[in-house]
């Protein structure tokens, strides 16, 4: 789960990281009533949407002066933003954060993740701040520091002092930039949050580390631990069909291509799209129906997957465990006939109860292209796909 830069500031000012004080809007009046709240005689307008490259896109402006600001607001609210996390179709404009200006002296970066080789949080610092981090690691991999911090003893400080000092933290205000790691990895490891971004980390004119920016994600199997993050949800900035998805513990993403696939699994989803595409197909969605799916949820599967106007073909791969093959045949088939299927199937079973899975799909009368295996179900659906 994602949320909003202005809501990522406020998580984190609970855990001692200062930040610039700021005013989330949802309207233009309500930013220039804000710009007026705090005073100054620059002030930033800045798009709040899910995606990164804001400022590229023209989401984010420096104010100098009243009028300044209302012209931006305006500009901005509103408008489709398109960066590179969002696509060509871009997202709108739906809240704003009208924010102090910050005297800029350096720009540095810090972010933390969970690394699975080493199972500890991983904390990232560059001194590279302000630029795109898979940037940084492409052309410039020395200037990134990494930290795999001991949940037993959290972030020491003299793991903090160091990356900090590596990154071009001034001697003297290195105090500052422990507070203000440690409090990140509170608040990422209190949180159960899968990212915790700072990008940039400033050192202003006046010597003090600030949060510029911050993006936190959340492990959505544990925010029944956190009705507090839930409730920061901002369904428009999601697609429709992940948000219906959900609603029938589909885990579901939208792609740009024309085959569909359901499968039961995510590894085996992933493998799906690769030999889908290494047989010249795009998968147009990932689909994991998981090891309980009902005739109801593959139904809603088929339904979600044929809200795709470009969608050409299906390919349903299962490998049946605890998930049994004639359980996921039967929905097959009860799903094809509700929705009336009309672009080609193709199905492969494997594991617990194949055979009379398959003898359902064979007795259903529909014209379901049977595949053996994975690279015969891909060659079959690719092709049904081409017409």
């Amino acid at each position: 789960m994602k949320i909003h830069e202005y809501q990522a500031k406020e998580i984190l000012r609970k855990y001692g990281v200062p930040t610039p004080r700021g005013i989330p809007c949802f309207s233009v009046e309500e930013a220039i009533a804000a710009g007026k709240t705090l005073g100054g005689n620059v002030a930033v307008v800045k798009a709040q949407i899910h995606a990164g490259g804001r400022g590229k896109g023209g989401g984010v402006k420096v104010a100098k002066s009243p009028a300044e600001l209302e012209t931006y607001a305006r500009q901005i609210f509103g408008m489709q933003l398109v960066t590179h996390q969002t696509g060509s179709e871009g997202q709108k404009v739906r809240r704003l954060l009208i924010e102090e200006g910050a005297d800029i002296k350096k720009e540095l970066y810090v972010g933390m993740v969970v690394d699975r080789g080493t199972q500890r949080v991983a904390l990232m610092a560059s001194s590279e701040g302000g630029m795109d981090i898979e940037e940084v690691a492409a052309h410039t991999p020395e200037k990134i520091h990494t930290v795999f911090i001991d949940p037993m003893k959290g972030l020491q400080d003299s793991e903090a002092d160091d990356v900090a000092a590596k990154i071009g933290v001034p001697a003297n205000l290195v105090p500052q930039a422990r507070t203000l790691l440690q409090g990140l990895y509170r608040a990422f490891d209190e949180t159960d949050a899968s990212l915790a971004e700072i990008n940039p980390m400033v050192i202003t004119g006046d010597g003090r580390v600030v949060a510029l920016d911050a993006k936190m994600n959340f492990d959505s199997n544990a925010l029944y631990r956190h009705p507090d993050i839930v409730a920061l949800r901002d369904l428009d900035e999601e697609d429709p069909n992940e948000i219906e998805a959900s609603k029938f513990d589909l885990s579901y993403i939208s792609l740009d291509g024309n085959i569909g696939c359901l499968v039961n699994g995510a590894g085996l989803a992933m493998a799906t799209m690769d030999i889908v595409k290494l047989y010249g197909g795009n998968p147009a969605n990932f689909l994991d129906v998981g090891g309980g799916a009902t005739t109801e949820k593959v139904t809603e599967a088929f339904k979600l997957m044929l809200k795709n106007p470009n969608l050409r073909a299906i390919l349903v791969n299962i490998f049946g465990g605890i998930m049994k093959c004639d359980v996921i045949a039967a929905g097959v088939v009860a799903a094809a006939h509700e929705v009336k299927l009309a672009v080609p199937l193709v199905v492969r079973l494997e594991g617990t109860n194949v055979e009379l899975g398959k003898k359902i799909l064979a007795d259903s009368g529909l014209p379901i292209i049977s595949a053996v295996n994975m690279a015969d179900a891909a060659a079959k659906v690719v092709a049904a796909a081409r017409g």
